[in-house]
């Protein structure tokens, strides 16, 4: 009588590691985690924290006190999340298989497989369409702000020009700056001063931020293909436009005197010291390791500012 020795192939170990990681994303925790992923955690709090600060800031500026439209501002806040959300699923769906030549994106649940392209578009699209029928019970200008953030992120950021144009991060900034707009707009019109200027701090910090991302992930892009600005002229021509945006930043908050002179001592004084880590590039040994720092005092330098918004105007 023989005895057989049973050898997995190749093709048997890929086939097991398949369903090893469907099982696993069958769990509740693995599941929540992967939804974390395709809405990009930490960039969709990023883009609903504006909302917030938006909404409190109008409400001290024009002096409407915060319980007379809270419920407003939650189908507002619910509304605007789902329609962010709606549109990071998007971007994960259109640029799947580029992320999985970045080590950056590799492990998302669309790069991945644990989520299909298919369950990724429907579940953008849905969650788009859900976020605008309850923007819908806002107001004019909510809505279109929220419709404008998701067409220039979505439509001519993702779809049309991240591949194709170095100013493709412009285009996305379009996208981002409008969320502070969406917050103030349930209290009161966005067209005046104090708004508009709160939305372009929050589109020139997008420059700086998004390029020292590029940088740090220099390679990453390169492959994939995106046309980031170090990827099409270079890290050095990159940094003297993180610079000129860092320089940009300074006279902003002065537009913003009502919230008081300590708001704009503190705000001035954090933007010089990023000029000073944008400079030191210059002169930098280790680029990614700059970049890197950059990065950090970029997110540090928003959180910063929207939350000083939100202590001072509570």
């Amino acid at each position: 009588m023989h005895n057989y020795v049973k050898i997995n192939s190749p093709l048997d170990r890929k086939r097991e590691e398949e369903i090893l990681i469907h099982m696993q994303t069958k769990t509740p925790q693995n599941l929540f985690k992967n939804l974390i992923s395709l809405i990009k955690g930490k960039v969709f709090v990023i883009n609903v924290l504006p909302v917030l600060a938006g909404y409190f800031l109008s409400s001290h500026i024009n002096h409407v006190p915060l319980a007379e439209h809270i419920g407003s501002f939650f189908v507002t806040l619910i509304g605007s999340a789902l329609v962010i959300a709606g549109a990071l699923m998007l971007n994960n769906w259109y640029e799947a298989d580029l992320d999985k030549l970045m080590e950056r994106t590799k492990n998302r649940p669309s790069a991945t497989g644990e989520f299909s392209k298919k369950f990724v578009l429907t579940l953008g699209i849905t969650t788009s369409i859900i976020g605008f029928l309850i923007l819908f019970f806002t107001n004019a200008e909510v809505f279109l702000f929220s419709f404008i953030g998701w067409l220039f992120y979505v439509v001519l950021y993702t779809f049309w020009s991240k591949q194709k144009y170095s100013w493709n991060t412009i285009l996305g900034a379009i996208s981002g700056c409008v969320t502070p707009l969406i917050g103030w707009s349930v209290l009161s019109s966005s067209f005046q001063l104090i708004p508009m200027m709160m939305a372009l701090i929050v589109f020139i910090w997008q420059m700086p931020h998004t390029y020292s991302i590029a940088i740090r992930r220099f390679d990453d892009y390169k492959r994939a293909g995106f046309a980031m600005l170090p990827v099409v002229s270079g890290i050095k021509k990159t940094k003297i436009h993180i610079l000129f945006y860092l320089i940009c930043l300074i006279p902003m908050p002065f537009f913003m005197k009502s919230l008081g002179l300590s708001f704009i001592g503190f705000m001035t004084l954090l933007t010089i010291g990023w000029i000073a880590l944008s400079i030191s590039g210059f002169a930098a040994q280790n680029e990614e390791h700059w970049a890197k720092r950059m990065f950090r005092y970029s997110v540090i330098h928003m959180m910063l500012f929207l939350i000083s918004i939100i202590v001072l105007s509570i």
